[in-house]
């Protein structure tokens, strides 16, 4: 084939391979509402409770898959948001393996977690396969009530392990005290571990970053300036003076966890729980000077009372409606905003939730104020929150491809979302133009010649002359 052919059948090949892409899977519920500019479709479904997920270096998505394994998914690309599974592979098998999941900066490691530990295991991506003997890095952590270890590698600083470990019920009083290694959030320097090296002890090793965190499962880097944050699941039934106020209150957090360089400012305080709760409903009993995000104290006695919560406890840097439940949260490259998906209420009479919303930042930090009640804006929702939650999705994990496209995880619908930026506001799950998004690396687009090349009549004059050069060579 001589380079004047080859330049004409390029432009060709991509738009025959694009066709080639079977997207045309439905969701068994109403279509999402998306925000004006974005579009998103059904990818993947009939997985088995979907948890976080991320990309390898070679565009493969994986899925650890609750009370099942790791998953590993091979999508063909069509552009847009117009993908398909066309290959799937299972890395392990393991019933106790329930949320956490993290690559190594070279992305050679893989790590996972269960409710007492984190493992890792030699990762090949180009096979894909596991190699070695499973690993323990860190263990101790085995508690009742939130089981979730949300696992996330430093990307300015590498080698560090961030691991959040939530409370052993709603309200864990003895997370109160520091030594017993619950409700935290630590960070954990693997560089000089081997695979020789044995377990780090999640409650007397490793440098705390926070704690009186209830259960925040969303753990995420800012990209420009390197700072943690995490979103917070707050608690349940909650009364203040005998008045249950539960329906709106208390708020689901953000809160800020310093950096990983070695500085130590805005690092390891203690934000809030068992005792000190965020605000969001005002209109509470005795509230002489609370606002939005205020800390506030269930009771007023001489050990717990709003005055201690607002001097000795760190506020969050931002709050949410109660019960949204946020469950990831990740950020575009250039820190500009960032995502955080609200999986949604049980313990509210009207639910809420059950959406991706976006927050604005700069300068590695939220643009909206702490007291604001309008700092998240919805990118993808349910239409009808009277249907929740058996007949809407539940969004858990994100990941963002070389493309810039968004991919969500549903656990209640076993499915795999793409959002993305397009010209209007839509939703397909099967049929309607996928819209472009950008330039970069697409995660493994797939198409063969034997599959890619095969002409439909139907393709028009366009595709009869390649197909017509094509079969010459």
């Amino acid at each position: 084939m001589n380079i004047f052919t080859t330049l004409v059948l390029l432009p060709l090949l991509q738009v025959v391979t694009a066709q080639s892409v079977t997207c045309n899977l439905e969701p068994k519920y109403a279509a999402p509402v998306m925000a004006d500019g974005w579009e998103s479709r059904l990818v993947v479904n009939g997985l088995k409770r979907p948890r976080s997920i991320l990309f390898d270096t070679e565009g493969a998505l994986l899925v650890v898959e609750q009370r099942t394994g790791i998953r590993h998914l091979k999508l063909a690309d069509g552009n847009g948001t117009c993908l398909s599974m066309q290959e799937e592979t299972t890395l392990v098998q393991d019933s106790e393996l329930n949320h956490g999941l993290t690559l190594s900066n070279d992305g050679r490691t893989l790590y996972a977690s269960t409710a007492d530990v984190v493992y890792a295991w030699d990762y090949d991506p180009a096979s894909p396969s596991l190699g070695g003997k499973r690993r323990i890095v860190v263990n101790g952590m085995d508690s009742g009530g939130h089981t979730s270890r949300t696992l996330m590698m430093s990307q300015r600083q590498p080698g560090i392990l961030v691991v959040s470990r939530g409370s052993d019920g709603n309200v864990d009083i003895e997370t109160a005290d520091v030594t017993s290694g619950r409700s935290q959030l630590k960070a954990f320097d693997l560089n000089t571990r081997t695979a020789e090296s044995g377990p780090l002890d999640y409650a007397s090793q490793g440098i705390l970053l926070g704690w009186g965190l209830r259960n925040s499962v969303g753990v995420a880097e800012e990209p420009t300036e390197g700072g943690i944050y995490s979103v917070e699941n707050s608690v349940d039934e909650i009364e203040r003076a005998g008045v249950d106020i539960h329906q709106d209150n208390p708020g689901e957090e953000m809160n800020y966890h310093g950096f990983l360089n070695g500085s130590k400012e805005n690092q390891g305080g203690n934000h809030g729980y068992p005792y000190c709760f965020a605000l969001w409903d005002t209109a509470v009993p005795n509230n002489d000077s609370l606002s939005v995000g205020s800390q506030f104290s269930m009771d007023q006695t001489t050990t717990s009372n709003d005055t201690f919560c607002r001097d000795d406890r760190i506020a969050p840097r931002l709050t949410f409606q109660a019960h949204m439940a946020p469950l990831d949260m990740k950020f575009l490259p250039n820190g500009t905003q960032a995502f955080i998906s609200f999986h949604g209420s049980w313990d509210r009479s009207a639910p809420v939730g059950y959406k991706v919303s976006s927050i604005d930042f700069a300068s590695g930090s939220p643009v909206a104020a702490a007291d604001s009640r309008t700092a998240a804006t919805d990118i993808m929702s349910n239409p009808d929150l009277s249907a929740c939650p058996e007949n809407c999705f539940r969004p858990v994990g994100l990941a963002m491809d070389g493309q810039g496209r968004m991919f969500m995880s549903s656990d209640a619908t076993n499915e795999i979302w793409v959002l993305a930026k397009g010209s209007s506001g839509s939703s397909t799950g099967g049929g309607g133009s996928p819209a472009g998004t950008g330039t970069g690396t697409s995660p493994s687009p797939t198409a063969s010649k034997s599959t890619a090349m095969r002409w439909d009549s139907r393709a028009g004059p366009l595709y009869a002359l390649f197909w017509a050069i094509w079969t010459l060579f």
